[in-house]
């Protein structure tokens, strides 16, 4: 199988994604208003242009603040507070912390979708290289989980960490929901099995006797 290799360019736009939405927070806690993309951009040290790429719209960076941002803080307290080295219990932690608030916060989330996927809408019509629309927290969570594995090649810690991100949030909710026809407890259910069947499955295959790289790929 071919994999694709990390593209650095691809973690630059993530990580400057990522700082106007900490700057915007920044100046919506000490102003108690939601900052416009401009003011984002300023506070960020970028350019408006650059800033309106990712955000190319008020609703953008509004979702992105209001919907997104604090509902998953509750999951990055639940992940900074593991204690253990056992990586079954960490993933599901983070499962069963996550999921159940994609479930709450549907109506955002799928809001969020919409405006993920209207930005990159935007950028392919424009005949622009789609910008970085998410920030990929899962991947920097599944990072965090996955940590115990330190002797686990890092190709192969790489595809159980993608394969794992099928399990997690809001997009595969609308998989388990709209496409099988799932009430909420069953999809939280399927997907929790499934995490831990691909994760007990990777381990497996990476630390049988005899395996090659060749057998992995």
């Amino acid at each position: 199988m071919t994999r694709r290799q990390e593209d650095p360019r691809g973690r630059q736009k993530a990580r400057t994604r990522a700082a106007i939405v900490e700057a915007a927070q920044r100046l919506r806690y000490e102003t108690g208003e939601t900052p416009t993309v401009a003011h984002g951009a300023e506070a960020a040290g970028v350019s408006r242009a650059t800033a309106y790429r990712y955000f190319p719209t008020q609703d953008a960076l509004d979702v992105e603040l209001t919907d997104v941002t604090p509902a998953v803080a509750v999951t990055e307290g639940a992940l900074a507070a593991l204690d253990t080295d056992d990586v079954e219990q960490r993933l599901l932690v983070l499962l069963d912390t996550f999921n159940p608030i994609a479930v709450e916060e549907e109506a955002h989330f799928r809001r969020a979708l919409l405006v993920y996927l209207d930005t990159w809408l935007r950028s392919r019509r424009a005949g622009e290289e789609p910008p970085a629309v998410r920030e990929g927290r899962r991947m920097r969570w599944l990072d965090q989980v996955l940590a115990p594995l330190d002797d686990l090649p890092e190709e192969q810690r790489r595809r159980l960490q993608t394969a794992l991100a099928l399990t997690l949030g809001p997009d595969s909710l609308v998989v388990m929901k709209d496409v099988c026809g799932l009430d909420d407890d069953e999809a939280l259910d399927v997907l929790r099995w499934a995490a831990t069947a691909m994760l007990r499955a990777g381990l497996a295959e990476t630390r049988r006797p005899g395996t090659t790289q060749r057998d992995l790929v």
